[in-house]
């Protein structure tokens, strides 16, 4: 599980349920009607805007997100580094023997080991792009409804209970214990809003922007093995999607003399 979602939540709900606890009794915040309104009317809410199919996607993808380890750019950069080394010794060919785990960079080498042109690789990577932006933002609009759901229902809630608690002004004894099962709605929406939903949605677009991030590498390291360039160049051309810090310099003196050679060469 990643680590910074396992931390955030654990924290979250610690400082939430410490904070009832100091308080006083912690039973009081626990409301069946209120629950029903609140998690059931966003729910509904939400599968009335959406196809129940995206709501079932938003959820796996979201169990996704937080349970499998990312690439990070730097070893994407690597991954095609030793792409360029195999193209460079073994020729484009043999790029169609490459196993991988993902289905975009097996398509680019197989789009490589084909030698398709320049235009072909990079139009059909950058379809994946776009096609893999679109998915996740329909994934990441689910969770924004639900944000935005959540506080209106809570709000709904505490409506239903103000009414059901000026109806009974004749017993001045229920007001306080009922005017606090009628805020509890809005407690629980906002609860759910700002500690699930929004999070979970940032969440989910830090993912898009980091495997897009990754893909775009693939695109434009996939460019420069197709034009034959030293593993050196490839990198140099890759390291701009990494930050200043984390680049690398990985030419020694004998890559760079077989670079002068080849660019002699040409």
């Amino acid at each position: 599980m990643d680590f910074a979602s396992l931390l955030g939540i654990l924290s979250g709900l610690a400082l939430i349920v410490s904070a009832i606890l100091i308080g006083g009794n912690a039973d009081i915040f626990v409301n069946v009607p209120g629950l029903m309104i609140v998690i059931g009317g966003t729910m509904a809410a939400t599968l009335l805007t959406v196809q129940f199919r995206d709501v079932m996607n938003a959820f796996k993808g979201a169990y996704i997100v937080f349970t499998q380890d990312k690439t990070n750019p730097s070893e994407m950069i690597d991954t095609m580094i030793k792409l360029s080394k195999i193209s460079h010794r073994h020729g484009l060919l043999k790029l169609g023997d490459v196993k991988t785990d993902s289905p975009v960079l097996k398509r680019a080498c197989n789009l490589l080991s084909e030698a398709a042109s320049e235009q072909v690789i990079r139009n059909t990577l950058q379809n994946e792009i776009d096609s893999l932006m679109a998915r996740h933002f329909s994934v990441q609009d689910v969770f924004r409804k639900m944000a935005g759901y959540a506080p209106a229902f809570g709000m709904l809630g505490t409506l239903i209970g103000l009414i059901q608690m000026l109806s009974e002004l004749d017993n001045p004894d229920t007001i306080g214990p009922a005017m606090a099962v009628a805020l509890l709605t809005t407690f629980y929406g906002s609860l759910l809003s700002t500690m699930v939903f929004l999070p979970i949605a940032g969440k989910l677009k830090a993912r898009t922007l980091l495997e897009v991030t990754n893909l775009e590498i693939i695109r434009e390291g996939s460019i420069s093995i197709l034009t034959n360039d030293h593993y050196a160049h490839v990198y140099e051309q890759l390291s701009s999607y990494l930050p200043e810090r984390e680049r690398k310099s990985i030419f020694n003196q004998s890559d760079k003399k077989e670079a002068a050679k080849k660019g002699a060469k040409q």
